[in-house]
């Protein structure tokens, strides 16, 4: 039981640095090359501005962990909680944080599918010449940019780097949301066993 606390307070945490670092990637997102002005001027993503990794992958993953956590050190009213209850607590905590983890994950899955969004060159794609806001790898059917790196300095006139700055920290998000998952499986894991130790001692 005490195994299964201990795993508890270290989970606890480790979902807490997640959803901080979640946070943090999406709030670069949202100010690309560090300018406020693309965000004031209403020309951010709306992946970006879905903000998934705040309050997805951030605040309902660090909700869940500070449960876990209080759960782990018997804090608060879990300090002479029953087996059930604490078991129902944990569920629920999980299914908090999986759910925030799967909506940063997937939505982090599906902007890099897209691409970024960014001034192109529509002359780049028909003979029409002429600049505009979108998504120009979004309809790209022979070429995939994620493979393709000489489209990432090509295509996009503005923000400077907007590619690169799109897949690093999209992809630090899927990243994110995939050790998320992962740590909720484990706590699951961990969950069930506890129950399981405890049912045992009595």
């Amino acid at each position: 039981m005490a195994c299964s606390r201990t795993c508890s307070r270290i989970l606890g945490l480790s979902l807490g640095t997640t959803a901080l670092f979640a946070a943090g990637a999406n709030m670069a997102l949202l100010f690309p090359n560090w300018d406020a002005t693309y965000l004031l001027r209403g020309l951010v993503g709306t992946h970006a501005m879905l903000g998934s990794g705040l309050w997805g992958g951030g605040l309902m993953v660090l909700t869940a962990a500070i449960l876990i956590s209080l759960m782990g050190w018997r804090c608060g009213c879990f300090s002479k909680s029953r087996p059930c209850r604490s078991m129902l607590t944990s569920l629920l905590s999980s299914g908090l944080a999986l759910l925030g983890a799967l909506i940063c994950f997937i939505t982090s899955g599906v902007a890099l599918k897209d691409g970024p969004f960014c001034m192109f060159d529509v002359s780049f794609f028909n003979q029409t010449q002429a600049w505009k806001y979108g998504y120009p790898f979004k309809d790209l059917r022979n070429r995939n940019y994620l493979h393709d790196r000489s489209l990432w300095n090509s295509v996009c006139l503005e923000p400077s780097k907007a590619v690169v700055w799109h897949v690093s920290f999209f992809s630090i998000l899927l990243c994110i949301g995939l050790l998320q998952i992962l740590l909720v499986a484990i706590h699951f894991i961990n969950s069930f066993l506890g129950l399981f130790c405890s049912l045992c001692e009595e």
